[in-house]
């Protein structure tokens, strides 16, 4: 059995591996605004609800002394208004190079939350967002409905296998992973065996991505796997002289070491999950 610790311990040693297992207990829940923060904080405060802004995420909130259950029981989550997502999970749309009337796919949509942060950063883009299982497609669409998206076409298809003829100008592949950068440092890390075989799922929707981009256009690569094999080994298998890394600045957030220069690998703590973030430009 592939023991999470030791996985860790393997990349990034005993010192940073026990940070890294404390990080992923003990954090907060955080919300992303769907409306004005203004208007959210007012609400927030009338119900004494502890709130932190987020230097890098305009959108975003730290909430305090509130858990999920407490805020699924909110009218404004009831109404689309806000919506709960960890911070991590947020910062790729924010680095996505998305301009006016843009085609976008959202490769791996559901549950949805980035598809749906999307559509609320860039309202004139249009979003084809992909979604093979049936059952979490249609979760997908519920999602979409609630938070009143009107710019999302969900196609339950298998993205790897789109059509040559498609193209967008914008590509998020938020990638099904391990979850390593997410996993509770006391929950079975059971990943025997399956971890070469994610890779090259994710190597698969990799290169789809790139076929489908346009030429000098951008694209996220995104996991909440913080194992190099997911990741920075996935992207050293893409890179050429056509394919190129565009270097990722971020402030008020710890990241892991990385191989590849540019890329994010977040450390899990109390604000944030583990997560991995890379932007790619399509020169040709």
């Amino acid at each position: 059995m592939d023991n999470l610790k030791e996985l860790l311990i393997k990349e990034y040693g005993e010192l940073l591996t026990n940070e890294i297992l404390n990080g992923y207990v003990g954090k907060y829940t955080t919300i992303r605004c769907n409306v004005d923060k203004n208007e959210v904080i007012n609400i927030l405060k009338d119900l004494n609800i502890e709130y932190e802004e987020v230097n890098n995420n305009p959108h975003a909130l730290v909430l305090k002394n509130s858990n999920s259950k407490d805020i699924e029981e909110l009218d404004l989550y009831k109404e689309g208004k806000i919506y709960l997502q960890s911070l991590s999970s947020q910062l790729p749309p924010l680095y996505m190079r998305i301009n006016d009337k843009d085609q976008v796919l959202d490769m791996c949509a559901a549950p949805g939350s980035k598809t749906t942060e999307m559509s609320y950063l860039y309202p004139s883009c249009l979003i084809t967002a992909i979604e093979k299982n049936k059952i979490r497609s249609e979760r997908l669409a519920y999602n979409l409905k609630k938070q009143n998206v009107n710019n999302v076409t969900v196609m339950n298809t298998d993205a790897s296998s789109l059509s040559e003829y498609m193209s967008f100008d914008s590509i998020l592949l938020d990638a099904p992973c391990s979850g390593s950068g997410t996993i509770g440092a006391y929950k079975e890390f059971n990943m025997d065996g399956q971890i070469d075989n994610i890779s090259h799922i994710q190597e698969t929707l990799l290169k789809k991505a790139i076929s489908l981009l346009k030429k000098d256009k951008y694209m996220i690569y995104s996991t909440c796997s913080i194992l190099k094999e997911e990741n920075e080994e996935v992207l050293k298998k893409v890179l050429s002289d056509d394919v190129e890394i565009i270097p990722i600045n971020i402030d008020g957030v710890e990241l892991l070491p990385s191989t590849l220069d540019g890329v994010l690998t977040i450390k899990p703590n109390k604000y944030y999950e583990g997560f991995f973030i890379s932007l790619l430009h399509k020169k040709a």
